[in-house]
């Protein structure tokens, strides 16, 4: 197993009910709050699973779009919001069968080189699914949304991702399980996204051209009805084995000012990109 899960505590905060009023701003705000209560010593490497209801997160680069309010405009005829991420990376459908992993950990004096946060994760996952007879793969798979190097698939078709962000001395590696629904109908919407806010117009940037059926579930590809509490089951049951603590718990103290900070900001960045304005 990867070096960096084994650690003698582990802090472990459970938001992956199904909440409507749990935002997925506040998502990110809480990662970096945990980055900076782990990074500052104040924290031991907390591990954090979160689920949010229909949710079409925006990277950057994908305010850029020529015509971003269009393609809002879509998601909110769908019954999807759009946010923007404080990260980079492209847009990632959220919803209730989708879980979310958050893995931070303290950056050492000499620094967690990138690819073994990546692999921490990738390590995980396949732990999570080691009775099945499957190879779980890394590497990119050409098609589908938000294409990159540590793309999870089984079979050659996309079931995760997985992120890192590196903020106030500490490492977040985040990665998100299509668990169950279709895998091919959450590739649709994002590739309709696209197509309404005129990617195909960018001069500057370049957009994934998406082709849906390169994207699946767990459910899909494994051909097991999971649902996400099953999944958190065997996540929890490969943490306990490899550390001596596993501590619940939530936001505490300062960490809830460091919430609200966060927060704000990320709201103030949304209001700002997303506030459709009168030329």
């Amino acid at each position: 197993m990867s070096e960096l899960l084994k650690q003698t505590e582990w802090r472990f905060i459970d938001q992956s009910g199904i909440n409507p009023h749990f935002h997925a701003l506040q998502s990110f705000a809480i990662d970096d709050t945990l980055c900076r209560s782990v990074g500052g010593r104040y924290s031991p490497p907390t591990v954090r699973a979160w689920v949010h209801s229909p949710t079409l997160v925006l990277g950057i680069q994908d305010t850029k779009l020529p015509d971003l309010q269009a393609g809002l405009h879509f998601l909110r005829e769908k019954g999807y919001e759009g946010l923007v991420r404080n990260s980079g990376g492209l847009a990632v459908a959220l919803d209730e069968g989708v879980l979310n992993l958050s893995l931070i950990f303290p950056d050492t004096e000499k620094g967690i080189d990138i690819n073994r946060g990546y692999d921490a994760m990738w390590d995980l996952i396949q732990r999570m699914f080691a009775d099945f007879d499957c190879e779980i793969k890394a590497g990119e798979i050409a098609g589908s949304y938000c294409p990159g190097s540590y793309d999870l698939s089984i079979d050659g078709r996309k079931f995760a991702g997985i992120s890192q962000r590196r903020i106030r001395k500490a490492v977040a590696v985040q990665i998100y399980l299509c668990v169950t629904g279709s895998g091919q109908a959450r590739a649709e919407l994002v590739k309709e996204f696209y197509e309404h806010a005129q990617y195909q117009e960018s001069l500057k940037f370049i957009f994934p051209e998406i082709q849906t059926k390169v994207m699946a579930s767990l459910s899909e590809l494994l051909g097991v009805a999971f649902s996400i509490q099953a999944v958190m089951q065997r996540f929890l049951q490969v943490m306990k084995e490899k550390c001596d603590t596993l501590s619940v718990s939530q936001l505490r103290d300062t960490e809830l000012d460091w919430f609200h900070e966060y927060y704000e900001r990320m709201m103030e960045r949304n209001d700002k990109i997303l506030t459709y304005r009168e030329p």
